[in-house]
């Protein structure tokens, strides 16, 4: 990620400024309901962040969260693609744009963004927060009141991310969603929960993706059906997620860190160069051994036993990490 931009530390120091003075009792009630529709059913005429309360308190709860689940995603991007770089970016249902962040992040250059949603106290707060980024690409974005599902246009752009959108739709929604995306840019970054009914949904808009003539870049390494035997597991990540005092303030925790899970898939309209492997669960290392579970190009599903008499790829295993792709680049198996 590009060292000169700390955009997590910069989310941080924006959140705590702008949502210090939310009253604990008011954001833990929030934060609670919240919660529940985050994990249950949420009608898509009724929008989850009601008032800045909500939105205040979603901002502490979700988008630390949100930002390290969508910047691994576009990492893998990167490593797909490295030499692509888009100009333009639109984050449909982005709320107070923690996707945004992760995207001004990304690249050197930050694309001139969209962000679309249709609460408006999301829409105002994460402008808010934007403008105190000191961040170029984030202070410039545009912030645009939409409904998202089947009467949303979008207009051309190379980048679309649908982040933690999908739930929040009637299955009509999502799909035009999803095909609207397709239509509309050269890469599409879909995340959802790392649950079995977020993977569900993203494996739906994988298959959309795919049918409207885009290639998988990551995480899967082909364009094949997934391998997972559906009911019986599913293909989720995890990223670290530090929390500030704020954080942990909202979320009633103590730990300094928690780890996101979430699924994902992003599908491009040019060519990339997807892993050969990728490691899906987290390593098992062991006395002289590295075990890895791997989604593979040519075999599917299967484990790589790792062994020191392996060499410097042994001593790649032992830094590998959930998600990751395999084998390593050269470059990682030289240091």
């Amino acid at each position: 990620m590009n060292a000169t931009l700390p955009t997590a530390e910069a989310l941080r120091a924006a959140l705590a400024d702008l949502l210090g003075g939310l009253p604990p009792k008011q954001a833990a009630q929030a934060v609670d309901r919240l919660i529940a529709s985050y994990r249950g059913t949420t009608p898509t005429d009724a929008p989850v962040l009601r008032d800045r309360s909500d939105v205040a308190a979603y901002a502490a709860y979700r988008m630390p969260a949100t930002f390290e689940a969508v910047r691994s995603c576009l990492a893998a991007l990167r490593e797909a693609a490295p030499d692509w770089v888009p100009a333009t970016h639109t984050d449909v249902g982005g709320g107070t744009g923690a996707a945004s962040w992760a995207v001004a992040g990304a690249w050197q250059e930050g694309p001139r963004t969209t962000v679309l949603d249709w609460a408006e106290p999301a829409l105002a707060l994460g402008r808010e927060l934007a403008m105190s980024s000191g961040l170029p690409g984030l202070r410039a974005a545009t912030w645009e009141r939409a409904r998202i599902g089947t009467a949303l246009e979008l207009g051309s752009t190379d980048l679309v991310t649908v982040s933690y959108v999908l739930k929040e739709l009637t299955p009509a929604d999502r799909v035009a969603l999803v095909d609207a995306a397709a239509s509309a840019a050269q890469a599409v970054l879909v995340v959802e929960p790392g649950t079995p009914d977020g993977y569900e949904r993203v494996i739906e808009a994988r298959d959309r993706l795919i049918a409207a003539g885009m290639g998988v870049a990551a995480p899967c390494p082909h364009d094949g059906a997934c391998p997972i035997e559906r009911g019986t597991d599913w293909c989720h990540f995890s990223a670290r997620v530090s929390r500030s005092s704020l954080h942990r303030q909202v979320k009633g925790g103590s730990l300094s860190h928690e780890d996101e899970k979430f699924s994902y898939v992003v599908a491009t309209r040019f060519p990339v160069l997807p892993a050969d492997a990728r490691v899906i669960r987290r390593p098992q290392i062991r006395k002289g051994q590295v075990l890895l579970e791997l989604c593979t190009r040519e075999e599917g599903l299967r484990r790589a036993t790792v062994t020191k008499r392996h060499g410097e790829l042994y001593r790649a295993a032992r830094d590998t990490a959930w998600g990751d792709p395999w084998p390593p680049p050269e470059s990682d198996q030289d240091r």
